[in-house]
């Protein structure tokens, strides 16, 4: 495969993710965007604050190309995990239009950079922050993949919706209601820890 298409394989790959995960956020509250539903306070809103600023970082200061803004978390006096969730403040089109002005300023590094242009990971170890664009870019997808698989999870708790996206939930047929699914799952999570 020629080196174009890689790129455009990986980026591809890339945009599928981001579109997931921007999809979590369709038709909820400001609430429901943003309320912690796990025990660390996983948020979807505060999900897509931390991909967009990855990004910036991933493919901005990595490639000695950074953004104009500073990251939020870098102020001496920032709260902590401040890229993990938003403030009243703070509004979902800020927050999404930051995630899409990381998409252009990516994509600016992505065409101006080949697949072995090489940078400096800041915040990584010395002797492993030499990554190439390729690295970089296998590496954001993993942690878009990751975060999306967060959202999936969150939204359903908030509402019952999970899947890939609207089109396709990806979800894997299993004959049965999903209450009927999962009390199944329980029965033998119950018999195999001995409690039934």
């Amino acid at each position: 495969m020629d080196e174009d298409k890689a790129k455009a394989d990986l980026i591809r790959n890339l945009q599928t993710a981001r579109d997931a995960l921007l999809w979590k956020l369709d038709g909820l509250s400001e609430y429901d965007a943003r309320r912690p539903m796990t025990p660390t306070g996983t948020n979807l809103l505060g999900l897509v604050k931390h991909v967009a600023w990855l990004e910036l970082g991933y493919f901005g200061d990595t490639f000695d190309r950074p953004f104009e803004l500073p990251p939020p978390w870098s102020a001496d006096d920032a709260e902590p995990n401040a890229d993990m969730w938003a403030t009243a403040d703070e509004t979902r089109a800020e927050i999404v239009g930051l995630y899409h002005q990381a998409w252009k300023h990516a994509e600016a590094t992505f065409a101006a950079l080949p697949l072995d242009g090489v940078g400096q990971v800041p915040w990584w170890p010395a002797e492993r922050s030499e990554v190439t664009l390729h690295r970089a870019l296998v590496h954001m997808i993993a942690e878009t993949d990751r975060h999306v698989g967060h959202a999936d999870i969150v939204r359903e708790l908030i509402d019952g919706s999970a899947g890939l996206r609207e089109d396709n939930d990806n979800l894997a047929p299993h004959g049965a209601s999903w209450e009927e699914y999962r009390s199944r799952l329980e029965q033998e999570a119950r018999k195999a820890g001995g409690l039934s």
